[in-house]
């Protein structure tokens, strides 16, 4: 059969592969379209598998939030030129379709057992990875679901992202102000009691070698260190710190009358 440039154009469109590797799949399968679609699916995943020992250090974190569910993603590349590239949008928008509507995911290692479009996931990432020319990774990946409210936050660049849980009706201005403030202010805790008892001793043995250091007399260290862990606290749970946009007031002073933030998860490229 002829292999047309129309026909190697129309491969192309229908699998995004480059020109030369269209005109030579459907030369390996005498023109016949499907054949050459396999093909080009079959060397993807020969092309994934050599990839996949390349960094994927780049890439774009992806959230989508409803009323009472959000999922949020970290998809890696190697490059910025893919992350910014309209496919890798659509990608990461499809890993979040697809943890939303699967209530058995939790986790990036529950994509794993599904299909997408008749295809298992791995395959589906594999043609990706042969489509785009680089290795690609799904990261760290959270999914809330919640009897209050559930929203998220991508910063500009891409790079930050935060999904927030309430435990009550948070509105959206709240819900985006406070996740806002935890990707510019990328708090450890919700709140001073969980800070495990361990950590709150080795902060206070830090802050009394401090004081020590600095000449301060034995007699009012007790009063250093419970100054300053006050400030540890302020510094490390997203309660006590000063919010963002009105920093005369915590965190919790803006919050609803008997809401608060029951978790959060902040991810950084």
């Amino acid at each position: 059969m002829e292999i047309t440039a129309g026909l190697v154009k129309e491969l192309r469109e229908k699998t995004g592969v480059g020109m030369m590797d269209c005109k030579k799949a459907l030369t390996e399968t005498n023109g016949n379209f499907d054949e050459a679609i396999k093909y080009l699916r079959e060397k993807g995943l020969a092309q994934a598998s050599k990839k996949s020992d390349r960094d994927a250090k780049e890439g774009h974190i992806f959230a989508q939030t409803g009323t009472t569910k959000g999922v949020i993603a970290e998809v890696n590349c190697e490059t910025d030129f893919v992350a910014n590239n309209d496919a890798f949008a659509a990608f990461g928008a499809k890993i979040l379709d697809l943890a939303v509507a699967n209530p058995s995911v939790k986790t990036g290692d529950d994509l794993q057992g599904l299909t997408v479009d008749g295809k298992s996931f791995k395959e589906f990432v594999s043609e990706f990875v042969f489509k785009m020319g680089e290795n690609i990774t799904i990261g760290n990946i959270a999914v809330y679901e919640s009897a209050g409210n559930v929203y998220s936050y991508i910063h500009s660049n891409g790079k930050i992202g935060v999904l927030v849980e309430f435990s009550g009706n948070a509105s959206e201005e709240i819900g985006k102000d406070i996740a806002m403030h935890i990707a510019a202010s990328a708090p450890t805790y919700v709140q001073p009691s969980e800070v495990s008892a361990a950590d709150v001793e080795r902060e206070k043995e830090i802050i009394k070698n401090q004081a020590l250091n600095e000449g301060k007399p034995e007699k009012i260290l007790d009063k250093i260190i419970e100054g300053r862990i006050s400030k540890f606290y302020k510094d490390v749970c997203l309660n006590e710190q000063a919010f963002v946009k009105d920093p005369e007031k915590a965190v919790k002073d803006i919050l609803p009358a008997g809401v608060i933030v029951t978790r959060f998860v902040r991810y950084s490229l």
